[in-house]
C-alpha cells in the first residue's frame, strides 16, 4: 500500500494498536527532550518511579526558559537538573546554550526517529522527517523509563506546496497562512504533513519555522519528508551519517488535503491575542509600535537574524521602538559575530539578549502597558509576554524589522531598499562545549541529586472517589490556554518545582479569587467548566497538577486540546465533554454537580450523567478515555497506576 511519511514513521514504531484514526496506539519512543520549566517535574517523577537509567536511545535536558537569576530559585533548579541528568544518563545543555528545539535539531535530530518532549513545540523536529510530539512531563518520564507512548491514532492532513516564496515573504508566512485558513483548532487530532514540489524550495530551518507552529494549529505533530535539503543541513552540522531518505510513496493518500502556492503568499500578521487572528500586514500598516522582537524557537535560524541585520545595516532603529534580538542558539550567536552582523544590529540600536526562550515565555522583554509589540514568537495568548494587558502581534522577521525602522507597523515591501540576499556562512560553527554527555552507568549511580530549598516532593494523589459531589468554581469560554490556567513568566515559573507554592497562581489570569475559593472547598473538591479547545498551548503539566493539588476533580468542556486532556487524566482529573454542547448554557458558577458510582460507570460506558443539585436538571456527559486511561484515572493518576503495574 502506498504510504505517506507520517504512516511510515508510525508503522515503524507501532507497538500496540491499529492504525485506525481515533483508536489508541502505543509507540516506541527513540528520543526525549525536556526543558527546565517542565524538566524539574520530569526528574522528580523519574526519582519517584525509582528509575536507575533512561532506556531511550537519547534523552536531553535543556535549560532555556528560566534563565533570569534574580534570586537562588532558578540557579538552584539548574544545579538540580544537571545532577539529575548525570544521575539518569541524560544529555545536559547548560544555561545560555540556546533554545531546546533548534539546539536539538542541530545536534541530535535524526530522520526516521520518534521524539517526545515535555514542551508543546517539540513538533518542530518534524522538519527533519521525525515524528516529534509534545506531551506532559509525566508521559515523557514514562518514555524515558522505557514505556511506550500512548496516543490516539491521528488523521493525516496533507498540505501540498508548490512554487517559491517571493521577496519579503518567508516561512513564517506559510504557517500564518495555515492559521488564517484553519485557526487554532484546525489541526486537532491530525498530523500535518507537507509535501509536493514546493518543499524543495524551503530550507531545513524554514521547515522548522513551519513545523514549530503546528502546535498553534493544535496538531499532534507536523512532518516534512527527509530529502536532499535535510541531508545538506545534517552535513552542515557534521552529521551526514545520520541522514536517511524518507519520502511519501507515489499515490500516497491523506485524510484531508489542501494546497498552498508559495509564490502567491504575502506578508501576514496575527493580531492580539490569538495565533489564529491572521490578517494581511497591509491591512494594519501605520499602527503605533513600542517593541519589535526577533528570535525564539519559532524563528531560530541564522537566516532570520541575518535578514534583520542586513535590513538595518547603516541605519538606526526608530527612537520610539525597543528592537529586541533573542538569539536561539549560542552557535548562531557566534556565527552572527563572526560575519559582522551582530555589530550591524548593535550599531543600529538593537538590544541583544542571551540565547534562550526569554521574552517568548515571559522571562524578560515584557512590553509597556497598552503598547503594541511585534514578535516572531509562536504565541500571543493574553498576558504571556509578562504584561497583563499586552498587545502582541505575531509576524516574520522582515515585518518586525521593517516596523522597527519606521516606528509603525510596516509592510516590508514598501521599504525603499533592495531585498537582502542572505548567504549562509561557508562553514557552520559546531560547538558542543556547553553540551554535557551522559556519565557512564557506574559513575552515574554515585551522583546525589542536588535539591535546593525551593524543590518540593510531588504531592500524593488520592484515587477517584466512588461518588462525586462538587461545586463549579469557574466557567470559561473557548480557547482557554494553559497560559491562562497556569501562567508562565518571571513571577511564576521559579516555583515550577514547588507545587504547593505554584498552585497559588492557578487560573490567576482568569479569576484572581480562584485559589482562595478552591482552598475553602479543598476537602470536598470542585469542578470547572470550559468551552471549545480547552487547554490549548503549552504542554506544562503544572496546569493540571497544581489545580489537582487544590482538589480540582472534574473539568467539563465542549472539547479539549490533546496534551492538556492527557495531562488531566495522568493526574487523576476527570475530563468530560458535553454530549449536547447547548447544555453548556445550563451550568453556572456555584452549581453543585452530583455523579454516582463513577468508577464503574466509566468502566462500562463512555457516558455519564451529572445531576445539578437543587435544579432537577440532568446533564449528559461523555469521555474519550481508553480502558487503560480509565484505570489510570481511577487509581488517581499515572504515577499511582505505574506503582500498581510495574514493568
Amino acid at each position: 500500500m502506498a504510504m505517506n511519511v507520517t504512516q511510515k514513521l508510525i508503522q515503524s514504531h507501532l507497538l500496540h494498536g491499529k492504525m485506525i484514526a481515533g483508536e489508541e496506539i502505543a509507540l516506541r519512543i527513540d528520543q526525549t527532550l525536556c526543558q527546565d520549566a517542565t524538566g524539574t517535574l520530569v526528574m522528580l517523577e523519574l526519582e519517584a518511579m525509582n528509575v536507575d537509567r533512561v532506556k531511550t536511545e537519547l534523552s536531553a535536558q535543556y535549560v532555556d526558559h528560566n534563565l533570569i537569576q534574580e534570586d537562588y530559585k532558578n540557579a538552584d533548579d539548574h544545579l538540580f537538573l544537571q545532577s539529575a541528568a548525570e544521575r539518569f544518563g541524560v544529555w545536559f545543555s547548560r544555561p545560555g546554550n540556546g533554545v531546546s528545539h533548534p539546539v536539538h535539531m542541530q545536534n541530535f535530530g535524526k530522520p526516521g526517529k520518534t521524539l517526545l518532549g515535555s514542551d508543546s513545540h517539540t513538533c518542530a523536529a518534524g522538519c527533519l522527517g521525525m515524528l516529534a510530539m509534545g506531551a506532559g512531563g509525566l508521559e515523557v518520564a514514562m518514555a524515558m523509563a522505557g514505556h511506550p507512548f500512548n496516543v490516539k491514532m491521528p488523521k493525516i492532513f496533507g498540505v501540498k506546496l508548490r512554487g517559491k516564496l517571493p521577496e519579503w515573504v518567508s516561512a513564517k508566512d506559510v504557517i500564518l497562512e495555515m492559521l488564517r485558513r484553519y485557526d487554532v483548532k484546525g489541526g486537532v487530532d491530525h498530523v500535518i504533513e507537507y509535501y509536493g514540489p514546493g518543499v524543495k524550495n524551503l530550507t531545513a530551518m524554514d521547515r522548522h519555522v513551519i513545523a514549530n507552529m503546528g502546535a498553534e494549529l493544535g496538531a499532534t505533530a507536523t512532518v516534512f519528508p527527509s530529502d536532499n535539503e535535510t541531508r545538506r543541513f545534517l552535513q552542515s552540522q557534521e552529521r551526514e551519517q545520520d541522514w536517511t531518505e524518507i519520502l511519501p510513496d507515489k499515490g500516497a493518500k491523506y485524510d484531508k488535503r489542501t494546497e498552498i502556492d508559495l509564490s502567491q503568499l504575502e506578508p501576514l500578521i496575527a493580531l492580539p491575542s490569538s495565533p489564529g487572528k491572521v490578517v494581511r500586514v497591509r491591512e494594519v500598516v501605520g499602527r503605533d509600535l513600542y517593541q519589535a522582537y526577533v528570535g525564539s524557537s519559532a524563528n531560530p535560524g541564522y537566516r532570520d537574524f541575518a535578514m534583520a541585520a542586513l535590513m538595518v545595516k547603516g541605519q538606526r532603529i526608530h527612537s520610539g521602538v525597543s528592537f529586541d534580538i533573542n538569539p536561539a542558539s549560542r552557535n548562531e550567536l557566534e556565527e552572527l559575530a563572526n560575519e559582522g552582523l551582530l555589530t550591524d544590529l548593535i550599531h543600529a540600536g538593537a538590544r541583544i539578549h542571551q540565547a534562550g526562550c526569554n521574552g517568548c515565555i515571559g522571562m524578560g522583554q515584557a512590553p509597556a502597558t497598552g503598547r503594541n509589540s511585534l514578535r516572531t514568537v509562536p504565541r500571543n495568548f493574553p498576558g504571556r509576554s509578562g504584561t497583563k494587558e499586552d498587545s502582541v502581534f505575531l509576524c516574520s522577521p522582515e515585518v518586525a524589522t521593517a516596523s522597527a525602522l519606521k516606528g509603525v507597523i510596516t509592510d516590508p515591501r514598501s521599504l525603499e531598499m533592495p531585498y537582502p540576499k542572505v548567504k549562509l556562512p561557508r562553514k557552520r560553527i559546531v560547538n558542543k562545549a556547553m553540551l554535557q554527555a551522559p556519565l557512564p552507568l557506574e559513575k552515574a549511580r554515585q551522583v546525589k541529586l542536588v535539591k535546593g530549598p525551593n524543590i518540593a516532593s510531588l504531592p500524593e494523589l488520592d484515587p477517584l472517589p466512588t461518588d462525586i459531589t462538587v461545586p463549579i468554581l469557574l466557567k470559561m469560554g473557548d480557547n482557554i490556554s494553559t497560559d491562562e490556567i497556569m501562567p508562565a513568566g518571571a513571577r511564576v515559573l521559579p516555583y515550577r518545582s514547588n507545587i504547593p507554592k505554584i498552585s497559588e497562581f492557578s487560573f490567576d489570569v482568569i479569576d484572581e479569587t480562584y485559589y482562595k475559593r478552591a482552598r475553602e472547598v479543598n476537602h470536598e473538591g470542585h469542578a470547572v467548566v470550559g468551552g471549545e479547545n480547552y487547554g490549548q498551548g503549552s504542554s506544562r503539566e503544572h496546569a493540571a497538577l497544581a489545580p489537582r493539588y487544590l482538589r480540582l476533580q472534574v473539568v467539563i468542556t465542549k472539547s479539549f486540546a490533546r496534551i492538556h486532556w492527557q495531562n488531566l487524566v495522568n493526574f487523576g482529573i476527570l475530563p468530560l465533554v458535553f454530549s449536547n454542547p447547548a447544555d453548556y448554557e445550563k451550568l453556572s458558577i456555584g452549581d453543585v454537580l452530583v455523579m454516582t458510582d463513577v468508577p464503574n460507570t466509566l468502566r462500562k460506558s463512555n457516558e455519564i450523567i451529572a445531576t445539578v443539585q437543587g435544579k432537577n436538571s440532568k446533564i449528559p456527559l461523555r469521555h474519550k478515555m481508553s480502558p487503560r486511561q480509565v484505570e489510570i484515572l481511577i487509581d488517581g493518576g499515572l504515577i499511582n497506576w505505574v506503582k500498581k503495574h510495574p514493568q
